[in-house]
């Protein structure tokens, strides 16, 4: 797996994009994403639709490809780490946070995040809100108009469509504003949202090899 990188500034914090669909914050130590869907291959495959679990597998290698490369000493999630509670996928889960003590597991909760107490102690959770602020900044699963400041955000699962005179094709992306850093869905078993993105964006478009800014 390829991790390419593109910094970008914003309030002069420098945070850097991967097109692993996660982004580092220099300043914090701090790895960053949002939208896992934990669980929701188990999900379908309780309800009778049969999928590999290779996809949630997938998805955290490549977490554990970020956190060898970056060495944070945060984790956080921006919401939807979840998909429907607890189930199987969820215990596979539980055991690769487990590999990693040393870093400190932020959960900002989603609107699919139903967590009952024994779930939260289960997760090994070092921290739960419906937000986080660090300075200026605020981590909130989705925008809120209400709230001062530049938000870091999910939930909306950003794409883009890309057309050639050959064809179209639909991309994950970075959306940037002048108050909102809109972060892509970390898994990769998500649909891509490409009409309900942040008016007057710059986006961030990324490929298993490079990251454009468009």
């Amino acid at each position: 797996m390829f991790i390419a990188t593109k910094d970008i500034s914003i309030q002069n914090e420098t945070f850097t994009l991967t097109n692993q669909r996660a982004l580092f914050w220099q300043k914090e130590k701090a790895l960053i994403l949002s939208d896992l869907h934990i669980g929701k291959t188990a999900h379908f495959r309780k309800n009778g639709i049969a999928l590999a679990n290779h996809i949630m597998k997938s998805d955290l290698e490549r977490l554990s490809a970020l956190i060898e490369y970056f060495e944070p000493e945060k984790f956080i999630v921006v919401g939807d780490l979840l998909h429907a509670g607890d189930n199987s996928d969820v215990d596979e889960f539980c055991n690769w946070r487990n590999q990693y003590p040393h870093v400190q597991f932020y959960l900002i909760e989603g609107n699919h995040d139903r967590i009952s107490e024994p779930l939260e102690k289960k997760l090994c959770l070092n921290f739960k809100a419906v937000s986080l602020d660090f300075d200026s900044f605020t981590l909130i699963h989705d925008f809120n108009k209400k709230l001062p400041g530049f938000q870091i955000t999910g939930h909306i699962h950003p794409g883009i469509v890309l057309n050639s005179a050959v064809k179209s094709i639909r991309l994950p992306c970075f959306a940037l504003t002048a108050n909102q850093l809109l972060l892509p869905a970390f898994s990769e078993f998500t649909g891509l949202d490409t009409k309900n993105l942040p008016k007057n964006s710059t986006f961030f478009v990324f490929t298993d090899a490079e990251i454009y800014e468009i």
